[in-house]
């Protein structure tokens, strides 16, 4: 997009003289905001000149004369709220969502600032509703942002980061989810400038080393490629592509390639009157040089979800170089540069049509039902959520098409549909297969979610490590469920899911009053609560319920009795610190078999130094029954072995591919089997698989257990002996 950096002294007039061309009406009502910025805003220079070059980035994205005069009166209704009531007086109804979503948005994205802390979320329900009633507000607050960023390099150091980082976060996210890309690919770079100034500058610096060869290669390229194309018969617009440097960087790491390496550093855009020429000129490129196969890609038959339609090919150029081709429709390549705002029409009363509507369809969905509405961290959730440029598109069993976040689930997908399809969700079919909830859909599946007449969410989608839910909004729905549960209820269901868990680690309960510091909480009700609703992980409990139990008798002082040991500095790189000892024998015991995470206790033994148990092993209770003073406290260190044995049991009514089942999740997780036995018990139909696993730590060991209980037929997976 073209930088017209204009004078701190150019006026509204003096734009006006550049572009006498938008007609009386217009002219009038800028001069009108001219006299007023004059009189009634401070520093009213500065002001008019960052008002031209706002007015100078909308008049590139095509926008109407209405969108033009709701931004330059925006400083004015700014300094003066009263004058928003005149502004609607003067031009209309219209006008005022162009004005209050200027508002609005002034007080939600400053979202990184203290002051706005308590308002933001509040202020952006209000915003969503503007942008709903009218898109073209989100035209003027991309633009309005962009000639900020561009002024920003004359800014306070941590005022250009904060600017910076608050446009990474939403502005350029939001233009990429309405395809402005235009607007998009410069807010990128001068991000990626302001928070990574030595990563720019070096890939800035390649570009600029090499720009007079690539410039004259391309030159050829695109002489050669103009005569093979009129000769096809094909009438053909070639240019150079203009080089992004941020994108040169994202393909750099995504890639892991070098510079040298990329194709698209050298790059040409075809552009052509229709779809038939596309292909056609693309069956030209690929005759005229050799096509990399792995590098081709049609987004004219499947559409990035922000609508971008082109083809991509790279080809072994002259010289035997890569060479990017894109090609693609003038009107492919409009809506490429200024996504919505390309076919934006607001003429005798004109809407904006069906395609506007899918564009804003994510925002209404963030608004939709009056309890969700109230549940402001789902707001905000959601709202970040939906600004990811990572999605995956799906569709219905009737075509229609619905993006989810990327790594989203088939439940996931049920609660972007419809928050009670979610809730009754019992089962899903992907391609016309049947998966389970946990089943990770990809870009093109057609998903279909199978449905209770009645139903309701189960506490253990709440649950991280069993991977149903993916999207923070979905949690938030179904947390927002269980809050509608009378508080007794909430209460049992949160004590059986912590009995449920602690036994299924294998752990024994401890006293739980001691934890309620830890977790900041006033009683063992609202420990409970905390579990049913989601706000806290049994595992997060189960890992510290025994720590506060564990003895801590003075190791050094036993070991120096006891074994003679050498008294020296512990070591953090060691797998296992006795605090004060150091050159000592240190080994697992074989009974309990304790990971990293869990809470442990030492044991000296006669003649092979320590043995450390899990905190509450049977064998260690006998143990340190009979001779107490053998019992010492230790600690996981910094250094990690691989992989620690540990034993699970795992319980499910038989059934083919049930063994296949369970070893693709321990695959999935990366976690070896180092034993495993079956049995089968005809008279119930049950089978039962005792497995020795090599897990990491115990954050692990509750994933893949978590994971196993999800499959299918599968009662039980606990952690043995």
């Amino acid at each position: 997009m073209k930088n017209r950096d204009p004078a701190p002294t150019e006026t509204l007039p003096d734009w006006l003289a550049h572009h006498h061309q938008l007609g009386a009406a217009l002219a009038q009502g800028l001069l009108d905001v001219h006299q007023r910025l004059q009189a009634q805003v401070p520093s009213p220079a500065r002001v008019e000149a960052e008002l031209v070059r706002t007015l100078d980035v909308l008049f590139e994205l095509k926008v109407d004369n209405e969108t033009l005069l709701a931004a330059a009166w925006f400083p004015l209704v700014e300094h003066h709220s009263a004058l928003t009531a005149e502004a609607v007086r003067l031009h209309g109804a219209g006008f005022e969502p162009l004005l209050l979503g200027q508002l609005e948005a002034e007080k939600v994205w400053p979202l990184h600032e203290q002051k706005a802390a308590n308002t933001s979320t509040e202020g952006l329900r209000r915003l969503l509703l503007v942008l709903i009633r009218d898109l073209r507000v989100v035209f003027i607050l991309l633009a309005r942002q962009l000639v900020r960023l561009r002024g920003a390099q004359r800014a306070e150091p941590a005022e250009r980061q904060r600017l910076a980082q608050l446009t990474a976060d939403i502005h350029a996210p939001l233009a990429n989810r309405l395809g402005i890309w235009q607007v998009k690919w410069e807010l990128e770079d001068l991000v990626f400038r302001y928070l990574q100034p030595d990563t720019y500058k070096r890939i800035a610096k390649l570009l600029d080393e090499r720009r007079e060869d690539r410039e004259r290669y391309i030159s050829a390229v695109k002489s050669e490629l103009r005569k093979a194309l009129a000769s096809a018969g094909i009438a053909a617009d070639v240019a150079g592509r203009p080089k992004h440097i941020y994108s040169i960087w994202k393909k750099m790491q995504r890639k892991d390639v070098d510079f040298s390496e990329l194709y698209d550093v050298r790059a040409v855009r075809v552009l052509v009157p229709d779809v038939a020429s596309c292909y056609a000129a693309l069956g030209a490129v690929h005759a005229l040089w050799t096509p990399i196969s792995r590098e081709f890609d049609d987004y004219i038959a499947k559409p990035k979800g922000n609508d971008y339609r082109s083809l991509h090919t790279a080809v072994i150029g002259p010289e035997g170089k890569a060479v990017e081709v894109q090609i693609r429709t003038h009107q492919m390549h409009e809506h490429a540069e200024l996504g919505v705002a390309a076919h934006w029409r607001y003429k005798e009363g004109a809407g904006a049509g069906s395609d506007f509507e899918r564009k804003i369809q994510w925002m209404r969905q963030l608004l939709d039902g009056r309890d969700e509405a109230q549940d402001d961290a789902a707001l905000l959730a959601g709202f970040s959520t939906e600004l990811l440029e990572d999605r995956v598109y799906l569709l219905t069993p009737r075509g229609a098409v619905i993006d989810v976040p990327k790594g989203a689930t088939v439940l996931d997908f049920a609660y972007t549909v419809h928050t009670e399809v979610g809730h009754r969700c019992r089962g899903a079919k992907v391609n016309g297969r049947i998966v389970p909830l946990t089943f990770t859909p990809r870009t093109g599946d057609r998903v279909e979610i199978l449905t209770a007449k009645e139903g309701q969410p189960k506490r253990d989608w709440l649950l991280p490590q069993h991977g149903y839910l993916a999207s923070s909004r979905a949690r938030h729905k179904v947390r927002t469920w269980f809050h509608k549960l009378d508080h007794e209820q909430n209460v049992r269901d949160g004590r059986d899911i912590l009995e449920r868990e602690l036994k299924r680690l294998a752990l024994t309960p401890g006293r739980i009053e001691p934890l309620l510091a830890k977790f900041h909480l006033a009683s063992v009700d609202d420990l409970y609560l905390a579990v049913a609703l989601g706000d806290l992980s049994p595992a997060q409990i189960a890992r510290v319920v025994h720590e506060a139990e564990a003895p801590k008798p003075d190791a050094a002082l036993i070991l120096t009795q006891r074994l003679g040991a050498q008294i020296g500095p512990r070591k953090d790189k060691d797998a296992i610190i006795i605090e004060g000892v150091g050159n000592l024998l240190v080994t697992m015991a074989g009974c309990c078999n304790p990971v990293p995470g869990d809470a442990i206790v030492g044991f000296i033994t006669k003649g092979r130094g320590v043995s450390v148990h899990r905190a509450d092993c049977k064998s260690l209770l006998n143990l340190s029954g009979r001779t107490p003073e053998r019992v010492i406290d230790v600690q996981w260190g910094g250094r990690r072995d691989d992989r620690y044995p540990v034993r699970i049991r795992v319980s499910a009514f038989n059934r083919t591919g049930l063994i296949r089942d369970v070893g693709a999740v321990l695959a999935a997780e990366q976690i070896n089997i180092g034993a495993m036995d079956s049995k089968d018990d005809p008279g119930t139909g049950f089978a039962t698989l005792h497995l020795t696993l090599k897990v990491a730590d115990f954050g692990q060991l509750a994933n893949v257990l978590g994971k196993l209980r999800a499959l299918s037929n599968v009662t039980e997976a606990m952690r043995v002996g």
